[in-house]
């Protein structure tokens, strides 16, 4: 357990299992896409309408063999969770999120650490990597700081007209990486 932001907030780690799939549907949508992701600062609402995931997806990757997300709890309330994808000699880290209610007290640079420990016990990885929507400048500055660089690879939005359409055109993804 570890005790993090201003107030007390105790917490703890743990990997998903597949009962945990709906929660992580829920927290990642409020983290990312609609009104509630307004209250922090990593929301993609005004870039993105629809949905960031769904149950179906979450469920194919935590039964994926090279795949896992980590999920920080306070007592049984879901708080925060990334998702960690073993990629030959890499893991691409993805959907990272903490509720948008308690954004900015540490729980998201804690869940990063995490997971870059847990890429290295489970897989000997050495390498992270990750994209950010280009535009996302306080985001990707955030991954700086955290030893994350940008490597001057960047590719295409992908489109998922099932769960989201673009707002505004043009949208990149800048790839960036870490040696841990």
């Amino acid at each position: 357990m570890r005790n993090c932001g201003e107030i007390a907030l105790i917490y703890t780690m743990s990997r998903a299992e597949k009962h945990d799939a709906g929660q992580i549907v829920t927290l990642v949508n409020s983290a990312y896409r609609g009104e509630s992701s307004k209250q922090g600062w990593t929301t993609e609402a005004d870039l993105l309408a629809g949905l960031r995931t769904d149950t179906e997806e979450i469920l194919r990757l935590i039964s994926s063999d090279d795949s896992m997300f980590l999920l920080c709890k306070t007592q049984a309330e879901l708080i925060g969770s990334v998702h960690l994808q073993k990629q030959e000699d890499q893991v691409y880290l993805g959907m990272l999120a903490v509720s948008p209610s308690i954004q900015g007290r540490g729980i998201g640079k804690r869940l990063l650490e995490a997971a870059e420990q847990a890429a290295q016990e489970t897989w000997g990885i050495n390498k992270s990597v990750m994209t950010v929507i280009a535009c996302r400048n306080e985001l990707i500055a955030f991954y700086q700081r955290r030893g994350y660089r940008l490597t001057g690879i960047n590719k295409e939005f992908p489109a998922n007209s099932e769960l989201w359409r673009p707002k505004v055109a043009g949208l990149r993804l800048e790839i960036l990486e870490k040696v841990l």
